[in-house]
């Protein structure tokens, strides 16, 4: 694979020539990235098991919709090996673990809602006896409808939570007196996080009603409030510690509840160790999937493809329960516009109610379902004003000075999707490559290529404000180390690593002398989710200003003590410089250990200027946006369906970025994980209700062998125009709409068939079958 590296390449010389010594801007390896290759990193699983630890397992739903009628549990808890059985009427709390509305049971209680809910929980000697056991249950059950589709819950009005809606000008009026219309229905799937590492929890009894609790989680503040609500103790009695995860993807914010509760209830219930720790069939069945979308849309627009006025109607297969679905949708509404100014555009979304696994969090949470739908719009106005999409999409691009204001209100005022697009479609030649693909493919009766630029704008931050908050503790010892512990968790993204470099640079020391501790509800209390992009901004400004504290009580120290002024003491490479001597790091700490200053100190950060009406959809959700583009060029079988990606050009805005190594490693991430989404990952579920997708076997992530062996990604240098960590920009989620532009290839390849004068018939995900059927049906359209 032919990576481009220059980006990070050319940044660490620029932060060299920025500042002696500088930390931050440099290309680090991941502070784990030994631990990971040898097998030394320790996982949830991997912590050495306490003396007398059991092992449990989940009794699971064999109907999507139905009344229990009678649940005999004796065969299971005759079973070898089987020390406890628990259900709904053994919980000593509360009986949820939904973490916005309380309609998200532990256990079913008289009625289940989706195949694959748990029922029971079973507590044995061993792990396998533990899962042999908790088949062994006889259930009677009274079946009752079902939904089963995000179109089903819109016909029977069924929703988790109160339709919302956006409106802003006149659209109807617009879209009436536009030349041309566009109208359809559009459809994407969801997707199965598959974290490499499943979900797992490992409580532990402690003293005086107390549990600790290990947790593979992006909230342990969120599983402390969860886990005592569920035992009906106070939030002091439980502490919940993550190391690290292997990987998280969202699929860890809320829905290692579950399992955090139920683990923590049967080690306080038998006084004794448990571990639940999943198989990948029962984590594929239990836990919820990025949410997938069905949309109706009608455009109006003029003779050069400008967009006068929208209309879209967005219902979300939510599944059996609320859990994150209204922040999922509220984003969702929130990036429809993407980069693009719409003056007049009305949107509605609804949470549809459907017997499913109940969806939740996902890398771009609702973002790439609102961002979607418009690149697939605009390509199709494109194609029908026999038009090049790229001259369409830079018509409608947001502007700098006027046409800058978002549907939700928010003006943008650090656009530069102008220049980074001009910047990718020179480097990429996508004007020749695009005069290349048609004559290819007119020479080409088979074999079909396509090409597809597509760009992003995302927002950064929680909607909701009073998320966007973070600690930190940092301590110097007495040698000159330091410790940080901070409330963000570490997911392979890179997070401790970029806090470490963060808190380096601040007091002027090498990189190798911070360490960061495990993630501990009793260091950092109520912090927020790693989500939404936000690790490294919130917990990154939150440890700079602990650092920054003892900093400056070290220079005042210094001053005093050499009589000189504040100005004069400086920091870097390890060394502590005063006028004209010099002094190592380490022995200015232990002087002023001896001077009693203090050498620890906590720091907060929240981000400022953030507000949201949820009930006028209006306010400013977002501290800044990121931007990025992407070209993409395919080569599709119109016998079988099959399809290869054989170049990708990626230009991406991370801001002045804190380490370009890491930064690099995740555009190239998500640009695969959602080229997986878009293309080759597809969940289905039976007429009953069962997920039938739900192992490797069949469920295809994508793998070494679809990557492009032409991927070139670079980073687009712009310093964030907001005060954000270093001026850097969050990395997590926004590339992850950059593979918009492998589909909408496709969807060009498809397209050419037919001369291009017919829009496909394509949704999302284009696997082969899928592709097949879009030219089936195209050449079906075009013969008649």
């Amino acid at each position: 694979m032919n990576t481009q590296v220059e980006a990070f390449m050319t940044q660490d010389q620029a932060s060299a020539g920025q500042s002696q010594g500088a930390q931050v801007g440099l290309s680090r390896p991941h502070e784990s990235a030994d631990l990971h290759v040898s097998g030394e990193a320790i996982y949830t699983d991997d912590i050495p098991e306490l003396q007398g630890t059991l092992h449990a397992a989940l009794g699971l739903s064999q109907k999507a919709h139905a009344r229990i009628v009678e649940l005999d549990l004796e065969p299971v808890r005759r079973a070898p090996g089987v020390v406890a059985v628990l259900s709904a009427a053994d919980i000593p709390g509360v009986n949820d673990c939904g973490p916005v509305i309380h309609d998200d049971p532990l256990l079913a209680d008289g009625v289940v809602q989706y195949i694959g809910q748990p029922m029971f929980l079973v507590v044995a000697h061993s792990h396998d006896a533990a899962r042999r056991a908790a088949r062994l249950a006889a259930v009677q059950y009274e079946e009752l409808p079902a939904i089963l589709t995000p179109q089903q819950a819109k016909a029977a009005k069924a929703g988790v939570l109160p339709p919302l809606h956006l409106k802003r000008g006149d659209p109807d009026a617009a879209i009436a007196s536009a030349p041309f219309k566009l109208a359809g229905t559009f459809e994407c799937n969801g997707q199965e996080q598959f974290y490499l590492e499943g979900q797992i929890s490992y409580a532990a009894p402690k003293e005086g009603h107390g549990v600790h609790v290990w947790c593979s989680t992006q909230h342990p503040s969120e599983m402390q409030a969860l886990i005592s609500h569920a035992l009906g103790w106070h939030a002091h009695q439980v502490l919940v510690e993550c190391r690290r995860m292997g990987g998280g993807f969202g699929g860890k914010e809320s829905q290692s509840g579950l399992f955090a509760c139920l683990a923590a209830i049967a080690a306080t219930r038998l006084n004794r160790p448990v571990k639940l720790r999943l198989d990948r069939d029962d984590d594929f069945m239990i836990t919820g999937k990025r949410h997938g979308f069905y949309y109706e849309y009608e455009i109006g627009y003029d003779h050069d493809g400008r967009i006068l006025g929208a209309r879209l109607d967005m219902t979300l297969g939510a599944g059996f329960s609320a859990d994150l679905s209204g922040a999922v949708a509220t984003r969702a509404i929130c990036h429809f516009d993407n980069a693009y100014y719409l003056a007049d555009v009305d949107m509605h979304a609804l949470c549809g109610k459907t017997n499913k696994q109940s969806n939740t969090a996902f890398r771009g949470f609702g973002g790439p379902q609102g961002a979607l739908v418009m690149e697939v719009a605009i390509d199709a106005i494109a194609r029908k004003l026999g038009q090049d999409p790229l001259d369409v999409r830079r018509l409608n691009f947001y502007g700098t000075d006027e046409r800058n204001v978002t549907p939700y209100g928010q003006t943008v005022t650090d656009n530069v999707i102008h220049t980074l697009v001009d910047e990718l479609a020179a480097s990429s030649d996508y004007r020749a490559r695009r005069q290349a693909v048609r004559e290819y493919n007119a020479a080409s009766p088979v074999l079909k290529k396509g090409l597809a630029l597509t760009p992003l704008k995302f927002g950064i931050s929680f909607n909701v404000p009073a998320f966007n908050q973070a600690g930190a503790l940092v301590h110097v010892y007495r040698d000159g180390s330091i410790l940080v512990n901070h409330g963000g968790t570490e997911m392979g993204q890179g997070l401790n690593t970029k806090v470490a470099q963060v808190v380096a640079h601040e007091l002027g020391v090498d990189l190798a002398c911070v360490r960061v501790s495990a993630t501990d509800t009793s260091k950092i209390a109520n912090t927020s989710a790693t989500a939404a992009s936000t690790g490294s901004d919130l917990n990154g400004k939150a440890a700079q200003d602990a650092a920054a504290q003892i900093r400056r009580r070290l220079t005042e120290f210094a001053a005093q003590r050499y009589n000189c002024a504040p100005e004069a003491v400086r920091f870097a490479n390890g060394t502590v410089t005063i006028e004209q001597q010099s002094l190592p790091f380490a022995e200015l700490i232990n002087a002023a250990y001896l001077a009693r200053v203090q050498l620890w100190s906590d720091g907060f950060y929240a981000t400022p200027g953030v507000h949201w009406d949820s009930s006028t959809m209006t306010g400013h959700p977002f501290y800044y946006f990121a931007y990025g583009a992407a070209v993409s060029e395919v080569l599709i079988d119109t016998l079988t369906g099959e399809w290869r990606l054989l170049r990708a050009d990626v230009l991406h805005d991370a801001g002045k970025s804190i380490n370009p190594a890491l930064d690099i490693g995740q555009v190239e991430g998500a640009f695969i994980q959602g080229m997986g989404w878009l293309t080759t990952e597809e969940l289905w579920w039976n007429k009953d209700g069962k997920l039938m997708t739900h192992a490797p076997s069949t469920y295809k992530i994508p793998a070494v062998s679809d990557c492009p062996a032409d991927f070139r990604v670079k980073l687009f240098d712009n310093r964030n125009a907001q005060d954000s960590i270093h001026r850097s920009k969050a990395v997590g989620e926004p590339p992850l709409l950059l593979p918009f532009s492998v589909f909408n290839a496709i969807r060009d390849a498809v397209a050419s068939v037919n001369d291009y004068r017919d829009e496909p018939v394509l949704n999302a995900p284009a696997t082969p079958e899928a592709i097949l059927g879009a030219l089936t049906e195209l050449r079906s359209r075009s013969a008649h």
